[in-house]
């Protein structure tokens, strides 16, 4: 039990600094764009930029629902099961765990790729 809550807790700490976490890039040299000083471009981005986040935006909620019923799935099986299948259980609560944390924090990395690979 007492690894369960350790490892819900460095999850939940992962999870606290990839939200809180911001980007900064600094770049140096002669080989700077004026557009890129100016934040002036000529590509319009607007319409993929929106696709790709309904995408993350249905992804993540898909993923959501689906971790939610395999979690009342799990619940009730290890409610109603014997001493061996508890124990089975308990083996699939971790990767349960960690494949929901990821799920719930899939929408913050995919910001967190997005906004790195713009300013690269």
């Amino acid at each position: 039990m007492k690894k369960v809550s350790k490892i819900t807790s460095f999850l939940l700490v992962v999870m606290i600094v990839l939200t809180l976490a911001t980007n900064v890039l600094a770049a140096t040299g002669t080989d700077v764009k004026p557009e890129q000083i100016t934040g002036e471009s000529s590509v319009d981005v607007s319409g993929v930029t929106s696709f790709g986040n309904s995408i993350v935006r249905v992804l993540s909620t898909i993923g959501v629902v689906i971790s939610v019923i395999v979690l009342i799935v799990l619940g009730i099986k290890y409610m109603l099961g014997s001493a061996e299948e508890k124990a089975e259980y308990k083996k699939t609560l971790l990767p349960y765990v960690i494949g929901a944390a990821l799920i719930f924090a899939a929408s913050t990395i995919a910001t967190m790729v997005y906004t790195f690979m713009q300013n690269v």
